[in-house]
């Protein structure tokens, strides 16, 4: 080593060198334990989704380890028997799907339109859509519901669906303007030279360029839609209820139905677990994109 390469590392500040040696083996072990640890919660709820509510209210989920035989299947037959229960999960995916998708779709398009396309107030609509995106939604509650009331869809699977779109697309729209913006305008350029029109572009160069970013977004919307219960509370009735709404309601009506309540809760759970997984490698393409930009 040289008398410059000492005066370098002498001068590296210690989160630095803390940084440097951040890949080693020591590293990984402690960032599996984080990770087992962060998942302990989760494995506890399987454990006492199977567990007979006698046992579950006896002791915790961790005795079972002394008598691994007494778990049972039975709590999910009796979540599958519970019509209410299983009609609001049908009632997420109702909810989800279409306001997943619609948020993807929408956002990308006008995110398109904000970064290549020339139309009069273009910066001044993409600083409005900016200012929304410190909205919070409980400012919102009281007026849309009043909004969706006046035209016939508050308490309505609809009236869920477009609430979750307008709040999501402010977030999609700066996320994937600022992603589309980096895209080389030589590219863009050839292909209008080709013939391309601006729809054309948007298939066949933007979108698979964006595909990361596009998924992240994906993944964001779904957790966020999923795992809402404020929203739900308001604008959904009892027909059009999600998993989160009506677990909370066994809750209010039965206080002891934990037999329903653990396997209910862990499919909630496992469900955007799946779907994470599923798109963990685009995720990871996405965030790391956004961060080397």
């Amino acid at each position: 080593m040289t008398t410059t390469d000492g005066a370098v590392r002498a001068k590296r500040s210690l989160p630095s060198r803390i940084a440097a040696r951040a890949g080693g083996g020591a590293m990984r072990v402690f960032l599996v334990l984080v990770g087992l640890f962060w998942l302990m919660p989760a494995f506890g709820l399987l454990i006492s989704s199977l567990r007979d509510p006698a046992d579950i209210a006896e002791s915790g989920w961790w005795q079972v380890f002394s008598a691994p035989g007494r778990l049972t299947a039975e709590n999910y037959e009796r979540l599958l028997a519970n019509e209410a229960v299983m009609d609001s999960l049908w009632a997420s995916v109702m909810i989800t799907v279409p306001a997943t998708v619609l948020v993807v779709v929408i956002g990308a398009l006008a995110g398109y339109a904000f970064a290549w396309m020339e139309f009069p107030g273009r910066d001044w609509w993409f600083m409005l859509v900016v200012a929304l995106l410190v909205v919070p939604v409980q400012v919102a509650l009281v007026p849309v519901s009043k909004l969706f009331g006046a035209i016939g869809i508050f308490e309505t699977t609809l009236g869920v669906i477009l609430f979750h779109v307008a709040f999501g697309l402010p977030f999609a729209i700066f996320l994937l303007r600022n992603f589309f913006a980096e895209i080389p305008r030589e590219l863009l350029e050839a292909a209008r030279l080709d013939g391309a029109g601006e729809l054309r572009l948007f298939t066949r160069v933007a979108m698979p360029l964006g595909a990361p970013a596009i998924a992240s977004l994906g993944i964001f919307q779904f957790l966020w839609v999923w795992n809402d219960m404020l929203v739900a509370l308001i604008f959904a009735d009892s027909q059009s209820a999600p998993i989160t709404v009506a677990l909370q309601r066994q809750v209010r009506q039965f206080g002891n139905n934990i037999d329903v309540l653990a396997p209910g809760a862990f499919v909630s759970m496992v469900i955007p677990l799946a779907v994470f997984f599923a798109f963990q490698k685009h995720f990871v393409s996405g965030v790391m994109a956004g961060a080397v930009k």
